[in-house]
């Protein structure tokens, strides 16, 4: 099979050479024809001069972006590429920076074996951040599957056959969510386990302010099932208060009203037509391998 690891970096090149390296010692073992493609989000650092010996990576591209238009848009815009430019079977999305540990490409090919053409994705297990991010994990997972029915455990790191990244960059929500739209698209899924890693170098750069931006995006990506579901809490919540209303009460209603808006307003980054001309802000591609 011939796969393709995309992997996007902004000013984090030290890790990015890191994790080739261990990208190429993990799949030494594969028969399968696995090749990089990073793209670079427009960084202001210079990227260090490349002298990694790679072995078992078939080829290295680094597709340079003229503008920064963040994590999840550059991994939209390099599934754009690879399906339009490139021969591929399946497109496995990573973090740049470790904490999609390498050591688990093994496992998601092995399972592509067993469910050709199945989006295989690596759903987390245990987690690497502190006590508080975990909380704020969980609150985040539990409001995604009560306002969505969508229990997504997932992130980026996935195995996604051919027909699903067509599927994808045809999507306006993959502009905004990845995983969102990844849920919406694809239905049959199957899974492997996955521990979060640690960074290579630096701290984490999700922030509880990202998190939050993070998990609104995803919720946004099913609005009309949010607003449905709202509708119907508020109409019983309403039925059993009708006697009881006050101040107090009436809490839960503004809460529900509030996250309504902000639904409606992060799904303004979904944007079917800037995802099409995605690959109109590439500078260059270089060939590094």
């Amino acid at each position: 099979m011939k796969i393709k690891i995309l992997i996007s970096i902004y000013n984090d090149w030290q890790s990015a050479y890191k994790l080739l390296e261990n990208i190429d010692s993990a799949i030494k073992a594969l028969e399968d024809e696995i090749s990089v493609i990073i793209i670079n989000d427009a960084s202001t650092e210079s990227r260090p001069a490349f002298n990694l010996n790679l072995n078992n990576i078939k080829s290295l591209k680094v597709i340079n972006m003229k503008k920064n238009k963040g994590h999840a848009r550059c991994n939209a815009a390099g599934l754009k590429y690879i399906n339009e430019k490139e021969n591929f079977d399946y497109v496995i999305p990573m973090d740049g920076d470790g904490e999609d540990r390498p050591e688990e490409i093994k496992l998601l090919i092995e399972k592509t074996k067993d469910y050709p053409n199945t989006v295989i994705t690596a759903d987390r297990v245990k987690r690497s951040e502190g006590f508080i991010f975990k909380i704020c994990y969980f609150i985040h997972k539990y409001l995604t599957f009560t306002f969505t029915g969508k229990s997504i455990k997932y992130g980026n790191y996935t195995c996604i056959p051919k027909h699903a990244v067509a599927k994808m960059v045809e999507e306006a929500s993959t502009w905004s969510s990845f995983s969102g739209s990844l849920a919406k698209s694809v239905k049959e899924k199957r899974s492997v386990p996955s521990v979060r890693g640690y960074r290579y170098f630096g701290p984490s750069k999700m922030s509880f302010f990202n998190l939050v931006k993070h998990s609104l995006s995803i919720i946004a990506v099913f609005k009309m099932t949010v607003l449905i579901r709202s509708i119907i809490f508020l109409a019983v919540y309403f039925f059993l208060i009708s006697e009881h209303i006050s101040l107090i009460t009436l809490i839960p209603v503004i809460l529900i009203i509030l996250l309504i808006i902000l639904i409606f307003i992060f799904s303004k980054r979904e944007n079917i037509n800037e995802l099409r001309n995605s690959l109109e802000n590439i500078t260059n591609v270089e060939n590094l391998r």
